[in-house]
């Protein structure tokens, strides 16, 4: 019995400390990281949820959309 209260006790423990990739959240479906600052490799493309930059490598941002000549 004791020893069960103590395995218990033990995974009560390890069951809230954080995982190993919780540094950053990710964004733009898995490829970016929420930051408050982006690196120098990196450029921002929109907000993430809490309002911190989504911030992508410049080799995965998207190339940008061409606009329509206007006569």
């Amino acid at each position: 019995m004791t020893q069960l209260l103590l395995l218990l006790a033990a995974l009560l423990v390890l069951g809230h400390a954080p995982p190993g990739r919780s540094e950053f959240k990710r964004c733009w479906k898995g490829q970016g990281a929420c930051r408050t600052y982006c690196t120098r490799q990196e450029t921002y493309m929109h907000l993430c949820p809490d309002a911190s930059l989504c911030c992508l490598s410049y080799a995965l941002k998207p190339p940008p959309v061409p606009r329509p000549e206007c006569e």
